[in-house]
């Protein structure tokens, strides 16, 4: 149960055979989200389990969920667009039934990230999943 956005960057991965490119695209979704505003990068919004900075703010309007992200780490930026791209736009009662490893699977990348990467993105997946449950 993918999002329109998700399943774009998943064909973009089908027509990339390299790696490093898949990274260079990660990194550049990461460039095109907007900056999080340093109001937003307090210790409540800060994810806990990533080697990185990672700030999460949930948005969430009418119940369907959204979030801003930002992270100092270029590859890490990106993979907060691709979980953007995941869970942005779902509505809250939906959040925990996307099967977030399943979904980064298919674009391969759970076996193409370091473990604290892959601890990163799996505790930021923990917090997405919380708040929305709380919503």
């Amino acid at each position: 149960m993918a999002t329109p956005a998700f399943e774009e960057i998943a064909e973009t991965f089908a027509f990339m055979e390299d790696w490093e490119d898949r990274y260079r695209h990660v990194i550049d979704l990461g460039k095109a989200m907007p900056a999080l505003d340093d109001n937003f990068k307090v210790p409540a919004l800060k994810v806990d389990g990533c080697a990185s900075q990672v700030w999460l703010r949930p948005m969430i309007s009418d119940g369907v969920f959204d979030f801003q992200g930002e992270s100092d780490a270029m590859i890490v930026r990106g993979l907060i667009a691709v979980l953007h791209a995941l869970y942005s736009g779902v509505p809250t009662a939906q959040v925990g039934a996307i099967d977030a490893p399943a979904e980064l699977g298919r674009i391969g990348l759970n076996e193409h990230l370091s473990a604290q990467r892959s601890n990163g993105v799996r505790a930021m997946v923990e917090r997405i999943r919380k708040v929305a449950a709380a919503a």
